[in-house]
């Protein structure tokens, strides 16, 4: 059954989310194009057909069909995203994980603290972004150095807090 006002109030509710912790960042204008993409016919139909509230319906896509073509779509038009950055080597004549310029990476991060606010509501701690994190940490599917930055960042977040992070990210990305 297709939710589409619930989908639509929940990618609102945080992107809103991600455009307040950009604006924190320092990168405010980022945080206004933050995920634009999810409100195409592309991404919304399937966003609103696949909805369940507790988790990306990009997941739910993927079991039924073993892939999501919001998805798809979505990673390869917002540069916040680590699959993004990903490109053919002529050297090594291989796909290959490109560093992530420190503004995506910060927006990244963003996006993290926001989602699992959004997923994990009231039960939310600042441990959760980086406990997601660990779910690919380690595997080579981002570059070595954004992968290192963005547990820094995540770390920091889980020991320190949200202030004493943003005001880490708003000194990094000078």
């Amino acid at each position: 059954m297709a939710h589409p006002i619930k989908h639509f109030l929940t990618i609102t509710k945080h992107r809103h989310k991600v455009i307040a912790n950009c604006a924190r960042a320092g990168i405010l204008w980022q945080g206004l194009r933050h995920d634009l993409s999810k409100y195409s016919p592309t991404e919304f139909i399937p966003g609103a057909r696949f909805f369940q509230g507790t988790r990306s319906p990009n997941e739910r896509e993927r079991e039924l069909y073993g892939a999501s073509r919001a998805w798809m779509h979505h990673k390869g038009r917002n540069r916040h995203h680590y699959e993004y950055w990903n490109d053919y080597n002529p050297k090594t004549k291989q796909i290959e994980n490109v560093e992530m310029p420190v503004r995506f990476l910060i927006e990244m991060f963003c996006d993290r603290v926001a989602a699992s606010k959004i997923y994990n509501g009231k039960d939310y701690t600042d441990a959760d972004p980086y406990t997601y994190f660990l779910k690919v940490k380690g595997k080579h599917r981002m570059h070595e150095k954004t992968e290192e930055q963005l547990n820094l960042l995540l770390e920091m977040l889980r020991d320190k807090g949200e202030k004493e992070t943003f005001a880490y990210i708003r000194k990094m990305k000078k």
